[in-house]
């Protein structure tokens, strides 16, 4: 036993020393560099203002200014001027284009918040669904009948795609749809939380600038407190970068892209043919097709929607996601896709692992110095842990201003949301464990760790696989294109990933489960921290 320990306790000095070694300090340096530079992005602490919170920041303060001055609207429009019939009148038509796959807890209280929006020009809004078996169909259709002629609400019945994914074919028989006159074309998922005034403001930003070719906005998620839903979080987190380029951006959300009608009626750059024809991404391809074209993506800051994620979100849940992400690096459209794509491939496999290692180092270290404080060793054999110990204290320190960081941007979206939607009930920080404060609560930092740890297994998987199961319809790739749909409920699960949507049934409602089941959900719940209103 005694010869056990002995031989555990070598093992473990000869790799903390390993770790304090010239190539082991790049590593962790690097990742400290890389750190900083991450947050100077967010705007951690106040270190770097010229970020996506001074964007959000100046709205907010806009927002304030004009409700001071005496406009209670001023979420709709900092000038009151624009709400006169004269300038209402003049708005272009939009058409809001949604396709549908199955029906979950927060779909209803989504497809309200777009139906109602604020917007003064004519709208009308086309769910696009695969079929009237969809749970969604019926949901959909009592929500028609619900608002009656107050809402140009159009249903929709696809079809089964054939040559692309299930979504990219709704959205295309959607514009086919679309009506004539209208000037600009809306994608939105179907779980998207609109603003009151968010179709004005990016129809807004359209109108103002001709020469944007996709408006875009990007998801603020709302963890149901499984480390599932914090890791998905974790991973949209990035994307609010887009709002730290000055509108100008390269990051595309499917879940919100306005578009020129014209560019759909007219195929104007191949947007048609580039998703129709194998497309498996719209986001992906259509941001493939603006690279090429030279062509403008640009996002509002007002354009952050409230993203509720699903109570029952379970971690198998998120793996499939992340695996759907993943995925979409293996489409593209043209040999310059292609290479960008392993570029994305190589630089985040490579830096996510680059985040992980230093904390695999530490752990050494920790154990290595925690063995030294048990035993009596000769002070020359314990000199390693001091370096270790450095190391150590400086991963915390940055750490720390990770965790600050992402507080503080949640924290001012958050708040930018609670003023574009004054009628809804306000939103809180209170139910996100950053970590920093009380016992157990570390679901941010966890999912940071895990979600940098798992990104390069699913990208390698999706590389080898070629194929993905997305809503129990499995997709197969060759070339970058879909070439082999697989369809049958037997497959793929009877959720979504986000939104946990029943895909499958004849009613669009949550379908019965045991008094058992039920309780034991209810009992998970009441462990978990209180969720957002919806």
């Amino acid at each position: 036993m005694g010869e056990t320990v002995w031989l555990f306790d070598s093992f473990l000095f000869s790799a903390s020393r390993a770790c304090c070694s010239p190539f082991a300090i790049f590593i962790q340096i690097q990742w400290m560099c890389n750190l900083l530079n991450s947050c100077s992005w967010v705007g951690s602490c106040g270190l770097c203002q010229v970020s996506s919170n001074d964007e959000q920041n100046r709205e907010i303060k806009q927002i304030k200014e004009s409700m001071k001055g005496g406009n209670s609207l001023a979420f709709l429009y900092h000038d009151i001027n624009y709400l006169e019939h004269s300038s209402q009148v003049k708005l272009p038509r939009v058409s809001v284009v949604m396709p549908l796959k199955g029906f979950g807890e927060h779909n209803l209280h989504n497809w309200r918040s777009q139906v109602t929006s604020l917007y003064g020009g004519p709208l009308e809004f086309i769910f696009v669904v695969e079929s009237t078996e969809d749970p969604a169909y019926h949901a959909v259709t009592q929500l028609k009948l619900d608002f009656k002629d107050d809402v140009d609400i159009k249903i929709v019945v696809a079809g089964l795609s054939t040559t692309c994914s299930q979504k990219i074919h709704n959205q295309l028989i959607g514009v086919e749809r679309m009506h004539k006159d209208s000037k600009y074309v809306l994608f939105l998922d179907d779980d998207v939380r609109l603003h009151p005034g968010s179709i004005g403001a990016l129809t807004a930003e359209m109108e103002k600038n001709p020469e944007i070719f996709i408006q875009t906005g990007y998801p603020l998620d709302l963890p149901s407190g499984s480390l599932g839903s914090y890791c998905i979080y974790e991973y949209h987190m990035p994307c609010s970068m887009g709002f730290a380029t000055g509108g100008k951006t390269f990051f595309l959300w499917g879940g919100c892209m306005m578009m020129h009608a014209d560019d759909f009626r007219n195929d104007n750059y191949g947007v048609i043919s580039g998703l129709r024809d194998g497309g498996y991404s719209d986001d992906m391809t259509l941001a493939a097709i603006a690279g090429n074209h030279k062509r403008l993506i640009t996002s509002p800051p007002v354009a952050v929607f409230p993203h509720p994620l699903a109570s029952d979100l379970s971690f198998s849940r998120y793996w499939n996601y992340l695996r759907k992400q993943t995925f979409v690096l293996e489409s593209y459209i043209s040999r310059v896709n292609w290479i960008m794509n392993r570029a994305l491939f190589s630089s985040h496999c490579y830096l996510s692992w680059g985040f992980v290692a230093p904390y695999c180092m530490a752990i050494i270290h920790i154990a290595a110095a925690l063995r030294v404080a048990s035993k009596e060793y000769p002070p020359e054999e314990t000199t390693f842990t001091s370096g270790g110990f450095l190391l150590v204290s400086s991963l915390a320190i940055c750490t720390i201003v990770e965790l600050l960081s992402m507080w503080n941007l949640t924290r001012i979206e958050v708040h930018l949301c609670n003023m574009l939607s004054p009628e809804a009930p306000p939103l809180s920080l209170a139910s996100f464990n950053w970590g920093l404060i009380g016992v157990a609560k570390y679901a941010v930092f966890i999912a940071l760790v895990v979600d940098n740890f798992l990104y390069p297994i699913s990208a390698f998987r999706s590389h080898f696989t070629q194929s993905i199961n997305w809503s129990g319809i499995r997709y197969h790739l060759k070339e970058g294109k879909i070439s082999k749909i697989d369809r049958s409920k037997d497959i793929g699960p009877n959720y979504t990933d986000l939104g946990g949507k029943h895909l499958y049934g004849k009613k669009g409602v949550p379908t019965k489960v045991s008094f058992l089941s039920s309780l034991a959900r209810s009992l998970q719940q009441w462990h978990q921290p209180k969720k957002f209103d919806v």
